[in-house]
């Protein structure tokens, strides 16, 4: 599986780090970003905040539930985006899931507030030699 396929799947396991390298999962929904794949996300989850410490994270397509599909683990670098950003992360994740996409970020914003969601950006790694 390549970057780009990666980013036209329905769902991706993101994996981030723990301080004592304990690999933590997370299914979600992703986007393609020119090259780079995008994730929207509550700001106070505990994989934003492992970001936040320490940006490296891998990512495997998955179905809803996390369980993986396919052995290919593609590895990235992730990135919290500012609110214009996030905004940007709302319209592509809106426009790939559609209608539902489109009524989970609006329903969000009302309910819970626009500051309750943040925008990840990830960048493939260069694989090592």
């Amino acid at each position: 599986m390549t970057w780009n396929d990666l980013a036209r799947a329905k769902y991706a396991l993101l994996t981030t780090y723990k301080k004592d390298g304990t690999a933590v999962g997370t299914p979600v929904w992703v986007a393609p970003d020119g090259d780079r794949i995008v994730v929207w996300t509550n700001p106070k989850t505990w994989k934003v905040k492992r970001i936040r410490r320490d940006p490296k994270v891998t990512l495997q397509a998955c179905d809803n539930r996390g369980r993986v599909r396919g052995e290919e683990i593609l590895t990235g670098t992730a990135e919290v985006l500012d609110d214009a950003g996030t905004d940007r992360v709302r319209g592509l994740v809106g426009r790939k899931y559609g209608v539902i996409g489109t009524l989970a970020i609006q329903g969000h914003k009302l309910f819970l507030g626009k500051d309750r969601s943040v925008g990840l950006s990830i960048a493939q790694q260069a694989p090592t030699a």
